[in-house]
C-alpha cells in the first residue's frame, strides 16, 4: 500500500441553499448584528469542513472561507488599507472590510476585477496609500477554530506573496522588490505562529505562476521562498498553482518547498513533467478532477494519467486534488432532484469532486481493482449522456456562409443611425437591468411554483416595465430599457431558453460579493426555438416616443458564464450560440427595435492565461460576435458593454466587434481604464460607465462631472456616451433614481458647457 494523500484546494463559501449571502445581506441590511452575522456564517464554514471530513480528505483547507473575498481577506490581515478607509476610528474592523469593498458615502469602493480567467471578482488591493503591518493572523484562526470544533487538523490556505502584490496597484513595477521586502516578514511572521500552533502543512497560492513573470520577478520569487524556507522550515509549505501550467516551470519546480501543485487539466502540465522531470526531494500535489466545469469525469482515465504521473513522480509523492478551488461550482448535485437522471448522472459538483478524489486514492493505493465498480459507473454515466438524444451533432452545421460583416463601413452607417435616431449631444442610457426587487423576485417565484398564471405574471411584468419607462422618462433619459424584470439572471435567462441548455435548480456559483449567480449548462447542441425577448422590448417602446434599446448576452458571455459540454470544442459551441442569438436579433429588428445591445463583460476574462494563445481565443470571439449582429440594417445601432477588464490586452479585438457603440466600467478603477483609449484611436462611439453601480452610495452631481470631464480629456465629445458602468440590478429603487438624476444632471451640466465653447 502506498501513501498517496488527498486534497482540496478551497470549498464553496455559499453553503447548500445560499445561506451565506442570506447572513450577509441581512447584515448589510441591518437586520442582524455583526456578532450574529459571525456565528451563523460560522455554521456554513463548519458544515463545508465537515463534509470533506466525512469524504476522508486527508489535507482539508482552512482559511479559504471568506465573508466577500479572499484577496481582500489578505489585504486587512496585513493592513493594506486605503486611506480613506482608515480615517474613521469609530467603525469595527468588519464595517471598514465591508467598507473597502463596496465603498461608503465619502469614499469610492476599491477597485473589483476579475480572477484570472474566471467570472469570480476579487477587490484589488491598494499598496500606495499604505504601510504592510500583520493586523490578525487570520489562517491561525481558521485552523484553530476547525481544530477545536471539528478535530480536523486543517491545511491553512494563503494567498501567496508575489501573486498577492502582482495583483495590486498603486506601484510602479521598480518598486516590486520594496513590497517584497515589506510584506515577506509578515508571511514569515503568519507561518513562524502557524508552526508554533502545530500546524504542518500550508498551501501558498500562486496561480500567477501560470503566466509569465520578469527576470526580476523570479529572482525575487527565489528569495521570498529560500527566505521562507529558512525561516519556517519545519512547516511543509506546497506552493499550488492553477488555471493553466505554469511558465517558468524548471525556476518554479525547484523552489525551496515540500510540495507544488500543477494543474493537470487545464494546460501542458503532463508534457512539461515528462519533458523537464520533477525534483526528488518535493512531493507533487496532482490536481487531476476538473474544479471549473461540472462533468463528471471518466474515473479509468484519469487513474490512467495518474500511473502516466507516477511513471515520473513516484506514488509515495502524490497528492490527489481538484485542479483548483471547488468555489468555481455548485456545492453539491444532490439537491437537483427535478433533472433527467441521464444528464444528472453525468455530473459532478464540490462534494461529488470530492468523493471523484477519495476513489482515485483508493485506486493508486489499493489498486484499481479496488475501484473498478466506481469506473464503470463513470464511463456508462458519460456514454449514456454522449449517446443520447441531447447530442445530435447540430455543431457541424456550416456557420461559414453566413456573413460576418455589416453592409456599409461604420463611418457611413453611423452617419444613417444619427439621422434616424436623433439623439442629443452626449446622450445618457442605462447598461440595461433596472432593480429587481423583493416583489419583483417574490412574483418571479409564485410564477415558477404555479400560485400564478402565465397571464397573471406577464400582467405583472408590464406594469413593472411601464413603471420604470415612465420613471426614465422623468429622469431624462435618452434611450430607455425596458428593464429586464422578467429575467433571474443575464445568462441563465437565456439557458432557460435556447435548446442545449438547462437550468439548475441549486448550482449556484460566487461572482462578487454576496452575488451568486446560476450558470447555466450546456449539455448538448445550441439552437434558436423562439423569440426570447421582444415580447417585452416591443412592449416598452410602445409606451414611449424615446428608443428603447433591446437587450441581450452575447455568445462570448453566454460560454464563458455556462458550465460548457466537454465533448466537443468550445469554440464550436461558441459558433452555435453566436449562429442561435442572429436568429434573436434579427426578430428584434424585424419587430422595429432600432437600437439593440448584444453584452460582452466576458469577452477580457477568457483572454487565455498564456498570450501565446490570445490570438486564437480573440479572433473566435471576434467571429463570434460578428457572426450574431452582421446580419441587421445599416440603420439599427449594435451596443455592447463590457466590463472590470484591461482593456488594453484586447483593444483591437474591442475595435474589431465592429459595435456601434460600446459602454465600458471605468468608475470602479477609479478612471483608470480611460488610460487604454488615451493610448490608442477608438473610432466608434463609447460610454464610459460614469459611477459604480455595486456601491449603495450615491455619487454627486460634481462626481460624475468630474468622470465625465476626465473622459472628455480624451474622447470626442461627438462620439460620447454617458451611462453607469454597469446594470442596476441589484440596487436599491431610491439609491437608483438619485444617481440616475445626478447622471443626468451631470449630463445635462456638460452638455451645455459644451454647446456654450460652440457658440463661443
Amino acid at each position: 500500500m502506498t501513501n498517496v494523500k488527498s486534497s482540496n484546494l478551497g470549498y464553496p463559501r455559499i453553503g447548500e441553499q445560499r445561506e451565506w449571502k442570506r447572513e450577509l445581506e441581512k447584515f448589510w441590511g441591518g437586520d442582524i448584528t455583526e456578532e450574529e452575522l459571525l456565528q451563523n456564517t460560522k455554521s456554513v464554514r463548519l458544515a463545508g469542513l465537515r463534509k470533506q471530513q466525512e469524504r476522508g480528505i486527508d489535507l482539508i483547507p482552512v482559511g479559504d472561507f471568506s465573508l466577500y473575498d479572499h484577496v481582500l481577506d489578505t489585504s486587512v490581515m496585513f493592513g493594506v488599507i486605503p486611506k480613506r478607509f482608515q480615517e474613521d476610528c469609530s467603525r469595527t474592523p468588519l464595517e471598514t472590510y465591508f467598507a473597502i469593498a463596496r465603498g461608503m458615502e465619502n469614499a469610492v469602493a476599491s477597485e473589483m476585477t476579475k480572477w484570472f480567467n474566471t467570472n469570480y471578482h476579487y477587490i484589488v488591493p491598494e499598496f500606495n496609500e499604505s504601510k504592510p503591518a500583520l493586523k490578525e493572523n487570520r489562517p491561525l484562526a481558521c485552523y484553530k477554530e476547525a481544530k477545536e470544533e471539528l478535530g480536523i487538523e486543517g491545511k491553512p490556505v494563503i494567498l501567496g506573496p508575489i501573486t498577492f502584490i502582482k495583483l495590486g496597484k498603486g506601484y510602479e513595477k521598480e518598486e516590486f522588490p520594496r513590497l517584497v521586502k515589506e510584506l515577506l516578514p509578515l508571511y514569515i511572521q503568519v507561518l513562524q505562529e502557524l508552526k508554533a500552533a502545530g500546524v504542518t502543512w500550508v498551501q501558498l497560492d500562486e496561480p500567477i505562476f501560470s503566466t509569465k513573470l520578469s527576470e526580476s520577478e523570479l529572482y525575487q520569487t527565489k528569495h521570498v521562498y529560500e527566505t521562507i524556507a529558512e525561516e519556517v522550515p519545519e512547516i511543509d509549505i506546497i506552493i499550488q498553482t492553477y488555471f493553466e501550467s505554469i511558465s517558468s516551470y524548471e525556476e518554479i519546480v525547484n523552489l525551496p518547498a515540500a510540495a507544488v501543485g500543477l494543474d493537470f487539466v487545464h494546460g501542458d502540465s503532463l508534457e512539461l513533467l515528462r519533458q523537464y522531470g520533477f525534483p526528488n526531494d518535493k512531493i507533487l500535489a496532482a490536481g487531476i478532477i476538473d474544479g471549473r466545469n461540472v462533468w463528471r469525469q471518466n474515473l479509468n482515465d484519469q487513474l490512467e494519467l495518474l500511473e502516466s504521473v507516477s511513471q515520473i513522480v513516484d506514488k509515495e509523492r502524490l497528492i490527489v486534488q481538484p485542479s483548483c478551488s471547488l468555489l468555481h461550482v455548485p456545492v453539491t448535485t444532490t439537491t437537483e432532484i427535478t433533472l433527467d437522471p441521464v444528464i444528472k448522472d453525468a455530473l459532478s459538483f464540490a462534494d461529488e469532486k470530492l468523493d471523484e478524489i477519495a476513489i482515485l486514492v483508493n485506486g493508486l493505493k489499493n489498486g484499481k481493482e479496488r475501484i473498478t465498480t466506481k469506473i464503470e459507473e463513470s464511463i456508462n454515466a458519460i456514454e449514456k449522456l454522449n449517446n443520447s438524444k441531447y447530442r445530435e451533432q447540430v455543431h457541424q452545421s456550416d456557420s461559414s456562409k453566413l456573413n460576418v460583416d455589416r453592409d456599409l463601413p461604420f463611418k457611413e452607417r453611423i452617419a444613417i443611425q444619427k439621422e434616424r435616431l436623433r439623439l442629443p449631444l452626449l446622450p445618457t442610457t442605462t447598461i440595461g437591468s433596472l432593480p429587481q426587487t423583493t416583489e419583483v423576485r417574490t412574483q418571479r417565484l409564485n410564477w415558477r411554483r404555479g400560485d400564478i398564471t402565465d397571464l397573471e405574471y406577464e400582467h405583472y411584468i408590464k406594469k413593472e416595465i411601464e413603471k420604470w419607462i415612465n420613471i426614465q422618462e422623468d429622469i431624462g433619459l435618452d434611450v430607455l430599457v425596458h428593464g429586464e424584470f422578467e429575467r433571474t439572471d443575464m445568462v441563465e435567462y437565456f439557458g432557460e431558453k435556447l435548446n442545449g441548455f438547462l437550468v439548475t435548480k441549486s448550482g449556484w456559483v460566487q461572482s462578487y460579493g454576496s452575488r451568486c449567480v446560476k450558470p447555466p449548462i450546456i449539455f448538448g447542441d445550441v439552437s434558436f426555438n423562439k423569440p426570447m425577448t421582444v415580447k417585452e422590448s416591443v412592449y416598452a417602446q410602445s409606451l414611449t416616443e424615446k428608443k428603447v434599446k433591446g437587450m441581450l448576452t452575447g455568445p462570448v458571455t453566454i460560454l464563458n458564464w455556462s458550465f460548457v459540454r466537454d465533448d466537443i470544442s468550445r469554440f464550436d459551441v461558441l459558433d452555435e450560440i453566436a449562429a442561435a442569438l442572429r436568429k434573436e436579433i434579427e426578430e428584434l429588428e424585424r419587430n422595429g427595435v432600432k437600437i439593440i445591445q448584444v453584452d460582452e463583460p466576458a469577452l477580457r476574462e477568457g483572454l487565455p492565461l498564456k498570450e501565446e494563445k490570445w490570438q486564437e481565443y480573440l479572433d473566435r470571439a471576434v467571429h463570434a460576435f460578428r457572426l450574431a449582429t452582421a446580419s441587421v440594417d445599416n440603420s439599427t445601432q449594435i451596443h455592447t458593454h463590457m466590463c472590470y477588464s484591461n482593456f488594453q490586452d484586447i483593444f483591437e479585438a474591442i475595435s474589431a466587434l465592429d459595435a456601434d457603440v460600446i459602454s465600458i466600467e471605468t468608475s470602479r478603477s477609479h478612471g483608470e481604464l480611460i488610460s487604454a483609449f488615451e493610448e490608442n484611436t477608438y473610432e466608434k462611439e463609447i460610454g464610459l460607465g460614469v459611477y459604480d453601480i455595486h456601491s449603495p452610495r450615491v455619487p454627486s452631481i460634481d462626481e460624475i462631472r468630474s468622470n465625465i470631464n476626465r473622459a472628455l480629456k480624451t474622447i470626442p465629445f461627438n462620439q460620447f456616451w454617458i451611462n453607469p458602468d454597469c446594470g442596476l440590478k441589484t440596487r436599491q429603487e431610491a439609491e437608483t433614481i438619485a444617481a440616475l438624476k445626478n447622471m443626468v444632471e451631470a449630463a445635462k451640466e456638460t452638455r451645455e458647457s459644451l454647446l456654450a465653447v460652440q457658440t463661443n
